[in-house]
């Protein structure tokens, strides 16, 4: 009888596949969101009303390369965390799901708050973000304690970005 929570002993994928599983999705969450903000910043966004909690543009792409590190590593552990077999494969998919869709999320939220200018439309992606996060904190801790932690900044840091959104919409 197998261990439906035993966790291979090697991952289920080989190294360059894991690696490129690991930073594909990431650099093109990247990738969009850094296209998306383009001339934003120094233009929309220095016109708009912000509140005084507002950090300086500097610290923003600062925060999101320590945390697209982090949330690579995750994933990455989260990919070798696969369960062998049982009901715990299918909690294991689930968790990479969520954390694909809050990836999905993320991607979208540039586009939408800085691209399209829709600052509630913002709001309403980064709520919808800040959920799966936690969501996805909560189903990969059952594979992997260390991949769950790892997001825990960016939630912090989102539920932060929320609040500025928030503020940002109710001043605009």
């Amino acid at each position: 009888m197998t261990d439906p929570f035993a966790v291979p002993a090697r991952p289920v994928l080989p190294t360059l596949p894991r690696i490129a599983a690991t930073i594909l999705p990431v650099a093109l969450a990247t990738a969009v969101g850094s296209l998306s903000t383009g001339s934003n910043i120094e233009g929309w966004y220095t016109t708009i009303q912000k509140p005084s909690f507002n950090p300086p543009n500097w610290a923003f792409p600062v925060a999101w390369t320590i945390l697209y590190t982090m949330i690579a590593v995750s994933l990455w552990r989260l990919l070798g965390a696969r369960p062998v077999a049982g009901p715990t494969g299918r909690a294991w998919w689930l968790a990479l799901a969520a954390f694909l869709m809050q990836l999905v999320l993320n991607a979208a939220w540039t586009p939408v708050f800085f691209a399209a200018h829709a600052i509630g439309a913002g709001l309403v992606v980064s709520l919808a973000m800040l959920v799966m996060i936690f969501w996805t904190i909560r189903l990969s801790w059952r594979f992997d304690r260390l991949a769950a932690w790892l997001l825990v900044p960016y939630a912090a840091w989102v539920s932060f970005a929320t609040l500025l959104n928030a503020a940002i919409w109710q001043l605009n």
